[in-house]
């Protein structure tokens, strides 16, 4: 089982809190990934992604990007508006994440990744072409829709649900960029799987959610063929770009 652990990051004068994941037994230095949840925060699903990396042999750090901000549907806008923008306290939030996690003891800060999920998809791309990562995993987020925008981007796996009404075209539209840029990538669309097939949340709001999801035009739910899939290619992705964990 994962070491997890709840910590704060330094953002000039104020703190960001952020999960801690660490892998319980083994030797580090260990390879590092920066988390960035969904648009519904960080919660106990974004938590358990989180502690899965550990289980693999990576260190993972996942900041609240929302803390600070007000009441939710106040951070969720406030935070779409800034990935629009492309800058702002959410870009700030990630880049201090990665920065913090690099220089931790435990961690080899030459050996860096990002994985996003849903809203945090679109941040994992930005933060592929802004900093120094070594592979960038970004699953239902949005895209850029010029292949300019991802100039310089590191290698990138990446995962759609083809029952996704809204976003399937983005992870099309996502393999085209990286093909026109030459960049490694491996992409995939899972026919069967709608939006946020990697989460699973549990208990009444789960299955609220669930429900919902379902109802809607991005069809969103667990889908465990296609979330396992994506696991075992993000791993063999980052084994190949960060080297063995």
């Amino acid at each position: 089982m994962a070491v997890e652990q709840e910590v704060t990051i330094s953002m000039g004068a104020t703190r960001m809190p952020a999960a801690f994941a660490l892998p319980e037994s083994g030797e580090g230095p260990w390879p590092g990934v920066v988390v960035i949840h969904e648009i519904l925060g960080l919660n106990d699903d974004i938590r358990r992604i989180a502690a899965r990396f550990a289980d693999e042999g990576y260190a993972a750090v996942t900041p609240d990007l929302f803390a600070g901000q007000g009441p939710m549907p106040i951070c969720v806008m406030r935070t779409v508006a800034a990935y629009r923008r492309g800058g702002g306290r959410p870009f700030e939030a990630v880049t201090a994440a990665q920065a913090w996690l690099g220089d931790r003891d435990e961690v080899d800060g030459s050996r860096l990744a990002v994985a996003g999920f849903c809203m945090g998809g679109g941040f994992a791309l930005m933060l592929g072409v802004r900093s120094n990562v070594a592979a960038a995993a970004s699953f239902y987020g949005s895209v850029p829709s010029r292949a300019k925008d991802l100039e310089g981007i590191c290698p990138v796996v990446s995962g759609y649900g083809g029952r996704d009404r809204l976003f399937a075209q983005q992870g099309r539209q996502l393999d085209s960029h990286l093909r026109d840029l030459g960049v490694p990538h491996d992409v995939k669309i899972y026919d069967d799987a709608g939006h946020s097939f990697m989460s699973q949340r549990e208990g009444i709001s789960g299955a609220i959610s669930a429900a919902i999801g379902g109802l809607s035009p991005l069809r969103a739910g667990y889908n465990e063929p296609a979330a396992e899939d994506s696991w075992t290619r993000m791993l063999a992705f980052f084994a190949e770009h960060l080297g063995a964990a």
